[in-house]
């Protein structure tokens, strides 16, 4: 079988395309997005049959592979479970460098939520550290309606 592409140089073209789009977030990430911008208040669903409790929320457990899921509010305050700090200013970062993102364990819940952290010092930051939601004034219905996370004082 002969290679096709054995003559062929490859080129790369850095595009400059920006191509939005939209998706349907599905009746579970809908209801927890919809709680924060409504409410402020984070949800999550606990399994009815291991009890344990995902943030963000799960439409199927996805230890035991249940559907039998309630929603419970979780604390707005938590553990940081782990972070990293980007130092590096990437055209996909909307904020300034350095930008801390972690890994948050909300009270009640049994997972840890991706986000922003803010801290006066970067330096400072630390694994077990407390955290809490720094809630936006205006809200539109996606995870950004939470600013960030700060320390719990």
């Amino acid at each position: 079988m002969t290679d096709i592409f054995a003559d062929v140089e490859p080129m790369v073209f850095k595009s400059g395309i920006n191509v939005p789009y939209t998706w349907w977030t599905g009746e579970t990430a809908g209801t927890f997005f919809m709680s924060i911008r409504d409410e402020k208040k984070i949800m999550g669903r606990k399994c009815i049959k291991c009890n344990k409790t995902y943030v963000p929320p799960r439409k199927v457990c996805p230890v035991c592979f249940q559907d039998e899921m309630e929603w419970i509010e979780v604390r707005p305050e938590g553990v940081l479970d782990s972070f990293t700090i980007v130092r590096r200013q990437l055209a996909s970062l909307p904020r300034k460098v350095p930008v801390i993102f972690g890994l948050i364990r909300l009270g009640g819940a049994d997972t840890s939520i991706l986000h922003y952290v803010e801290v006066a010092d970067h330096r400072k930051i630390k694994i077990g550290m407390r955290l809490k939601a720094k809630f936006c004034d205006e809200r539109n219905g996606t995870i950004h309606d939470i600013a960030c996370f700060v320390p719990a004082e």
